[in-house]
């Protein structure tokens, strides 16, 4: 008997299915308290939630049973995706359940700005009569410019052709020939944020994409640009949206979600009559609450049946005795891409992947998959995971290409990656140290020994000397700790690569300091 607990509000269509196993027993028990939740959870093998319970590492810690965590919607941000894996708890999520419900919001939200329907409702209820002072606009003709182009991007780029849009695309893994097949020119995000009439996102939250919009970007946009977020708080900055909608620097904006929830009785927002809001309702449609019950319900049957894993947020399919060989293989790539994801330059159409040594004798599908998911991650966040993440790269036209040699290679048990773009091509190449480290062994055609953990400085430099200890310098005065520093360089006085390891987050101040030092080329600080 598998003993399943779910702790926050589902559609009776999901509770359905689960009932309706005889080897399951289900106990539905939503509101609980943190520590009522810990008390119980080692009865349980699996835990279905939505985004009221806070699946935390002292939870985890208490599971001894449990073998899935469910998450009735997309995101993960309320269970500790680490401690889960350490447990061997398997996460999954429900990625396509709310796709119409937001991408309708989204539409709605586009609309209600542009006919200022919020603001003529309140005038009417408050008995005036004020035609000429709530003129809008129409969509017919407009430019609308998606940032993101995933399940609900594209369906509100469906949905605003019909109103007679035209539509622009910024996604650095859509390929220009699938946008143009999807009837959508694919254009960079500085084009995007100048040339569009309405500009609307559709990315999940990460440390890539945080305040991705800013001042910047308000001062490109036309002033008749309204801006549209129903995907997650933060993307956009608040403080200077509210800026530049008070200045007039653009019409307006609609938002469903903020960096913080619920938004604060101080937040500038609220005193703008051109800003539309809404408390995160994007999934908020009896339907979509069905379609994720009902998602998770049949996801979670059929892993605790044995029939398979969907939409596993951390986890491979593999079998037990190839896992254990294969697990610091699997970490190593994950690391590896997450690496190379953030260092990449242009639109990636291809991605090749060599395996040499130990790996040649197993399936290495859970290897590559946990490679593309670490190269997805950083643009894609949340939506792409060790299940899908070949589906993804699919979506996007990017050719994935394994190859499993069998010759004598630089290093015994070695994983190469080639990366092409329409720009500079990327290549990185790892492997493990003596006690089964992930370790970066080349970059491009440096060799250096880097540590993919934590937050590392990237630094290319022309190689001269005291560039280390100016590097030591700027991030002493800074109070960051240094972890490790490794170097390479292709030939004395030539391009030199640094992976500095540092023990915190480094302020943009720092970055902007080291990047404006003589002789260094490019700074990039990776999360990996």
């Amino acid at each position: 008997m598998s003993r399943i607990l779910v702790s926050d509000q589902l559609a009776d269509e999901g509770l359905e299915i689960l009932k309706a196993v005889k080897e399951f027993q289900v106990d539905y028990k939503i509101d609980l308290k943190p520590e009522q939740l810990k008390a119980i959870i080692k009865d349980y093998d699996a835990l279905i939630v939505r985004s009221g319970t806070k699946v935390t590492a002292d939870i985890i810690q208490a599971a001894a049973r449990l073998k899935f965590i469910g998450r009735a919607g997309v995101g993960l941000d309320n269970v500790d995706l680490k401690a889960a894996t350490q447990k061997g708890i398997v996460a999954i999520n429900t990625p396509a359940g709310n796709t119409t419900s937001t991408a309708e919001h989204t539409m709605s939200m586009i609309l209600a700005l542009s006919r200022n329907i919020p603001q003529a409702c309140a005038s009417v209820k408050a008995g005036k009569w004020e035609r000429s002072k709530f003129s809008g606009v129409e969509l017919h003709g407009k430019t609308l410019g998606i940032i993101g182009f995933g399940r609900i991007g594209s369906t509100v780029a469906r949905y605003a052709k019909a109103f007679s849009m035209s539509v622009i695309v910024f996604d650095p893994y859509i390929s220009l020939e699938v946008g143009a097949t999807l009837g959508v020119q694919m254009v960079d995000l500085k084009a995007l944020v100048k040339g569009s009439d309405y500009i609307t996102i559709h990315i999940p939250k990460s440390a890539e994409t945080k305040n991705l919009i800013g001042a910047a970007e308000f001062q490109s946009m036309k002033k008749t640009a309204r801006l549209i977020n129903c995907a997650r708080g933060g993307i956009v900055d608040e403080t200077a949206l509210a800026d530049a909608l008070a200045e007039k620097r653009i019409a307006g904006a609609a938002l469903d979600v903020f960096d913080e929830e619920p938004l604060s009785a101080n937040s500038p927002l609220l005193k703008l009559d051109n800003c539309v809001m809404t408390p995160h309702l994007g999934a908020s449609t009896s339907e979509a609450q069905i379609n994720v019950a009902i998602e998770i319900a049949e996801t979670i049957r059929n892993a605790l049946l044995g029939r398979g894993i969907m939409n596993a947020a951390n986890f491979p399919t593999v079998d037990a005795e190839a896992y254990k060989t294969l697990e610091p293989y699997i970490n190593l790539a994950y690391r590896m891409g997450k690496f190379a994801g953030q260092l990449i330059d242009g639109r990636v159409s291809a991605v090749k992947i060599t395996y040499s040594g130990i790996m040649s004798k197993y399936k290495v599908a859970p290897v590559t998959l946990s490679l593309v998911n670490g190269l997805l991650t950083p643009i894609l966040g949340e939506t792409v995971n060790f299940i899908n993440a070949l589906e993804i790269a699919k979506e996007r036209a990017i050719n994935v290409q394994e190859v499993v040699s069998t010759k004598e290679e630089e290093f015994v048990n070695a994983i190469r990656v080639e990366v092409k773009t329409d720009k500079e091509p990327f290549s990185i190449q790892g492997t493990l140290s003596a006690n089964q480290k992930p370790r970066i062994v080349k970059i491009n055609s440096v060799y250096m020994e880097a540590v993919p953990d934590g937050y590392i400085l990237f630094i290319q430099n022309n190689d001269k000397p005291g560039l280390v200890g100016a590097i030591g310098t700027l991030l002493a005065e800074a109070k960051i700790n240094i972890a490790g520093i490794t170097l390479g360089r292709e030939a004395p006085g030539g391009l030199a690569i640094s992976a500095v390891n540092v023990d915190s987050n480094v302020p943009e101040e720092t970055i902007e300091r080291l990047r404006s030092t003589k002789d260094v080329l490019h700074v990039k600080l990776l999360k990996v």
